[in-house]
Protein backbone atom coordinates (compact mmCIF):
# COMPACT_ATOMS: atom_id res chain seq x y z
CA UNK A 1 0.00 0.00 0.00
CA UNK A 2 0.95 3.07 -0.84
CA UNK A 3 -0.30 6.11 1.22
CA UNK A 4 0.22 10.08 0.71
CA UNK A 5 -0.88 12.65 2.35
CA UNK A 6 -3.95 14.50 0.42
CA UNK A 7 -2.88 18.13 0.62
CA UNK A 8 -6.12 19.68 -0.83
CA UNK A 9 -7.86 17.51 2.07
CA UNK A 10 -5.46 19.23 4.49
CA UNK A 11 -5.93 22.80 3.28
CA UNK A 12 -10.16 21.90 3.43
CA UNK A 13 -9.56 20.50 7.29
CA UNK A 14 -7.52 23.72 7.83
CA UNK A 15 -10.44 26.10 6.62
CA UNK A 16 -13.22 23.91 8.32
CA UNK A 17 -11.06 24.25 12.14
CA UNK A 18 -10.37 28.15 10.91
CA UNK A 19 -14.45 28.27 10.33
CA UNK A 20 -14.99 26.98 13.18
CA UNK A 21 -16.65 23.43 12.18
CA UNK A 22 -15.12 21.14 14.30
CA UNK A 23 -16.77 18.55 17.26
CA UNK A 24 -14.67 18.94 20.15
CA UNK A 25 -15.13 15.20 20.83
CA UNK A 26 -13.61 12.71 22.99
CA UNK A 27 -10.42 10.25 22.14
CA UNK A 28 -13.21 7.30 21.45
CA UNK A 29 -15.89 8.77 20.15
CA UNK A 30 -14.70 8.20 16.41
CA UNK A 31 -16.77 4.77 16.25
CA UNK A 32 -19.85 6.23 17.03
CA UNK A 33 -19.30 9.47 15.01
CA UNK A 34 -18.02 7.90 11.84
CA UNK A 35 -20.22 8.12 8.60
CA UNK A 36 -22.03 4.68 8.08
CA UNK A 37 -21.15 2.81 4.60
CA UNK A 38 -24.63 4.45 3.84
CA UNK A 39 -23.86 7.98 4.89
CA UNK A 40 -20.59 7.75 2.39
CA UNK A 41 -22.45 6.71 -0.51
CA UNK A 42 -25.34 9.26 -0.25
CA UNK A 43 -22.27 11.96 0.14
CA UNK A 44 -20.94 10.91 -3.40
CA UNK A 45 -24.28 10.35 -5.00
CA UNK A 46 -25.03 13.97 -3.84
CA UNK A 47 -21.49 15.45 -4.30
CA UNK A 48 -18.75 13.12 -5.92
CA UNK A 49 -15.89 11.63 -5.14
CA UNK A 50 -13.76 14.47 -5.56
CA UNK A 51 -15.55 16.12 -2.47
CA UNK A 52 -15.71 12.72 -1.03
CA UNK A 53 -12.09 12.58 -0.89
CA UNK A 54 -11.56 16.26 0.42
CA UNK A 55 -12.81 14.57 3.53
CA UNK A 56 -9.83 12.24 3.66
CA UNK A 57 -6.24 12.61 4.56
CA UNK A 58 -4.72 9.69 2.74
CA UNK A 59 -4.40 8.76 -0.98
CA UNK A 60 -3.85 5.36 -1.53
CA UNK A 61 -2.14 5.42 -4.78
CA UNK A 62 -2.00 1.50 -5.16
CA UNK A 63 -6.22 1.81 -5.53
CA UNK A 64 -7.95 2.61 -8.86
CA UNK A 65 -8.92 6.31 -9.17
CA UNK A 66 -12.32 7.26 -8.17
CA UNK A 67 -13.00 4.70 -5.46
CA UNK A 68 -13.55 4.92 -1.73
CA UNK A 69 -10.95 2.67 -1.25
CA UNK A 70 -8.64 5.00 -2.46
CA UNK A 71 -9.26 7.53 0.56
CA UNK A 72 -7.72 6.75 3.73
CA UNK A 73 -7.94 8.56 6.85
CA UNK A 74 -11.25 10.10 7.52
CA UNK A 75 -11.14 13.40 9.90
CA UNK A 76 -14.80 13.99 9.71
CA UNK A 77 -18.41 13.81 9.19
CA UNK A 78 -18.98 15.64 5.99
CA UNK A 79 -20.00 18.43 7.49
CA UNK A 80 -17.45 19.46 10.49
CA UNK A 81 -14.16 18.05 11.52
CA UNK A 82 -13.92 15.49 14.28
CA UNK A 83 -11.32 15.86 17.48
CA UNK A 84 -11.60 11.88 18.15
CA UNK A 85 -11.06 11.84 14.12
CA UNK A 86 -8.18 12.96 14.12
CA UNK A 87 -6.78 11.46 17.16
CA UNK A 88 -7.96 8.03 15.57
CA UNK A 89 -6.19 8.92 12.24
CA UNK A 90 -3.03 10.05 13.57
CA UNK A 91 -2.33 6.74 15.59
CA UNK A 92 -3.32 4.47 12.84
CA UNK A 93 -0.76 6.58 10.67
CA UNK A 94 1.53 6.40 13.14
CA UNK A 95 1.10 2.71 13.59
CA UNK A 96 1.47 2.32 9.74
CA UNK A 97 4.86 4.82 9.24
CA UNK A 98 2.26 7.42 6.98
CA UNK A 99 4.72 10.10 8.41
CA UNK A 100 3.33 12.88 6.67
CA UNK A 101 -0.09 12.27 7.26
CA UNK A 102 0.72 11.55 11.15
CA UNK A 103 2.39 15.32 11.37
CA UNK A 104 -0.46 16.42 9.51
CA UNK A 105 -2.57 15.34 11.53
CA UNK A 106 -0.90 15.80 14.66
CA UNK A 107 -0.88 19.77 12.96
CA UNK A 108 -4.67 19.75 12.53
CA UNK A 109 -4.91 18.93 16.70
CA UNK A 110 -2.84 21.41 17.34
CA UNK A 111 -5.49 23.62 15.34
CA UNK A 112 -8.15 22.44 17.12
CA UNK A 113 -7.38 22.34 20.95
CA UNK A 114 -5.51 26.20 20.39
CA UNK A 115 -9.35 26.90 19.92
CA UNK A 116 -10.47 25.23 22.35
CA UNK A 117 -8.68 27.16 25.09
Amino acid sequence: MSVRLNKEALEFARRMIGDGKVINDERDDWSEHAPSTDDENAFIEKHGMEEFAKWHLGEDTDETEGTKGRCKFPYGDFRKVHRCAVISGESRAGQYDHASIEKALKDLLAEIDEDRS
